[in-house]
């Protein structure tokens, strides 16, 4: 048997060379633009369009997606080892054709697509000549879908859409919405509900207002809070088939949990080095921050913390890859993604201060990441379910004892030693 955590050569020379495009070309983009889903904005389109070309000559473009859809066909393990280089910048994702939520969207079109809604909405998606919207939550009830409220009514060969959804992001900037609404409230939300393709520019559609994380500024990343009223979508834009959302919305879902967490690596990565080099640099009374134990604490602490992070997502990427089925990963992407959130924030809440005053301003990133951690403590499902899921999923597992004392009771253990073994030697001297 052999075991090892090299990274195969050939790939690595690849890593190698994303690693410092990233660092050198693309970084300097976060600082520059504003939005990097903004696709008719021509300061954008400048200066992303050359680096997006030099990835596809590389053959890095959107490597998650099969040969088939123009990407590389990776397994998780190799995204796992990309994302967490392309985690560090803003713009990187769409830079290498692998951005959220496009990159879900993406997946869910090329598995549940017609080929004509191929054709007209995951080609030029898969382009980055437009970029796409996942409509699913709800101001009423967030995530939960048997809160939803959206309802889809047949008529004619049409369906009408008409409720509310909820931090849809990227919604000012897409081309067409993926949304879910209730099509038959008589059964299970789980059964009840079906996925819809809803062009951004069909009529009934409003964008009430876009909302803004705190500390970001409004002309960036924005998440659409959006009202339906009769909108009118063709039945052939709906997405498998009628009641089958949940399972279409497991395409993505699975695969965007893990791909967070590769990118949080990323971002965690970068908070602990300026951590670093702000304790190597910093004079106080008696010496360098780096001098002091208590600092001393926090990058040991905040080392392995990451560490121990990033291995159990690379053993959970190792898992989808070998099982090839995210419902047989369920526990180790719940762990995952429960995990993610407080890896980043302790690690973070560490650097700023070390940082001091200079730590809360906007001259640096740090509450820009302290804010991100809590986003990921609530994206794709809140770290609560998550916990309740790998649990139920963890104690599913466990056998009950049958009996009044529980299996590992060590007079019972004892009476089977004896009963395996016999009585017990005695030990020189009498013990």
């Amino acid at each position: 048997m052999s075991w090892g955590f090299e990274t195969d050569p050939e790939f690595q020379k690849e890593l190698d060379w994303i690693d410092n495009f990233v660092r050198e070309e693309v970084e300097p983009l976060d600082l520059l633009l504003d939005s990097p889903y903004n696709v008719a904005d021509a300061a954008r389109n400048r200066l992303v369009r050359p680096l997006q070309q030099r990835v596809r000559e590389r053959k890095l473009w959107a490597c998650h997606l099969g040969p088939e859809l123009g990407g590389q066909g990776y397994g998780q393990v190799k995204l796992a080892l990309m994302n967490e280089i392309l985690g560090r910048s803003v713009f990187a994702p769409t830079v290498f054709g692998c951005q959220a939520p496009d990159s879900g969207n993406a997946e869910i079109l090329a598995q549940y697509g017609t080929p004509a809604q191929k054709k007209k909405y995951l080609e030029p998606l898969l382009a980055n000549e437009i970029v796409s919207c996942f409509a699913m939550t709800e101001p009423q009830g967030g995530s939960d879908p048997t809160t939803f409220t959206t309802r889809a009514v047949q008529d004619g060969d049409d369906w009408l859409i008409s409720g509310q959804k909820w931090f849809a992001s990227n919604a000012s900037y897409a081309a067409f919405y993926i949304t879910l609404a209730v099509t038959d409230p008589t059964i299970s939300a789980y059964k009840g509900m079906s996925m819809f393709i809803v062009p951004a520019d069909t009529p009934g559609i409003t964008i009430i207002r876009d909302v803004h994380l705190a500390g970001r500024k409004e002309g960036g990343h924005g998440h659409g809070y959006l009202n339906f009223e009769n909108v009118r979508v063709p039945a052939d834009h709906m997405l498998g088939r009628p009641g089958q959302a949940f399972v279409v919305a497991q395409t993505r879902l699975g695969g965007g949990r893990i791909h967070h967490a590769m990118r949080t690596i990323g971002e965690a990565r970068k908070a602990f080095d300026m951590l670093c080099e702000r304790a190597v640099s910093r004079a106080v009374q008696r010496g360098r921050l780096a001098d002091m134990q208590l600092v001393q604490a926090m990058v040991a602490d905040s080392w392995i913390e990451l560490e121990q992070f990033r291995l159990l997502v690379m053993r959970t990427a190792w898992l989808i890859d070998k099982e090839n089925d995210y419902k047989k990963v369920r526990k180790d992407i719940s762990a995952v993604k429960t995990a993610m959130p407080k890896v980043l924030h302790d690690i973070v809440t560490r650097a700023i201060q070390v940082h001091g005053s200079l730590g809360l301003t906007n001259e640096m990133p740090f509450v820009e990441q302290l804010v991100s951690s809590l986003i990921m403590g609530l994206a794709d499902g809140p770290t609560e379910v998550h916990k309740i899921t790998l649990a139920r999923e963890l104690l599913s597992e466990v056998t009950p004892a049958t009996e009044l004392f529980p299996s590992y009771h060590r007079p019972r253990l004892r009476e089977k030693a004896l009963a395996k073994y016999g009585a017990a030697p005695q030990a020189a001297g009498g013990l």
